[in-house]
């Protein structure tokens, strides 16, 4: 049997954490969690974390860091909107809104999250940026588990579950 490694359409199960190059501030990590499995060659992950494993072994560790156009792209100054504060009318009965908050929006294409980023009586900055838009992220990654996707999985271009069909 010629060893596994990671290729597309190959369910891989990774350990990850992420940390930010110039601190090594840790904004994602899945320690202590499940391993995160996904289906490679099929962009649900971004897509140098992927470039960057291929080829990889089961037990194989891997360190990289990736410019923010091989992470979550750059930001977009015009991801940044003033809404009307009475917009956020109904949540302040809940909520003291505050800057930094991270909140999300109902648009018509779905829920988007913003974070706030200046407040004034009349108006919310919102930053509908990825948090990590605009950053190079380090990553460090050990396989743990490969396997062949099932025809299941890739007709529905994901990971299911541990024997590659869903959970029900």
């Amino acid at each position: 049997m010629a060893e596994l490694t990671v290729n597309e359409n190959m369910i891989a199960s990774v350990h990850y954490t992420g940390t930010l190059p110039e601190n090594g501030e840790v904004f994602d990590s899945s320690e202590g969690r499940d391993p995160l499995s996904f289906l490679v060659g099929h962009k649900q992950m971004i897509p140098g974390f992927e470039e960057e494993i291929m080829g990889a072994k089961v037990g194989e560790r891997r360190e990289f860091t990736l410019t923010s156009d091989r992470a979550y792209g750059d930001r977009d100054n015009e991801a940044v909107m003033e809404i009307p504060r009475e917009q956020f009318k109904q949540l302040e009965e809940e909520a003291t809104l505050e800057v930094g908050m991270q909140l999300v929006a109902q648009m018509p294409h779905g829920p988007s999250p913003f974070t706030i980023t200046s407040l004034t009586d009349e108006t919310v900055t919102a930053d509908f940026n990825h948090a990590l838009a605009g950053q190079s992220l380090t990553f460090s990654v050990e396989v743990v588990e490969l396997r062949e996707a099932s025809e299941e999985e890739l007709s529905h271009g994901h990971a299911h579950g541990p024997d590659g069909h869903h959970d029900h």
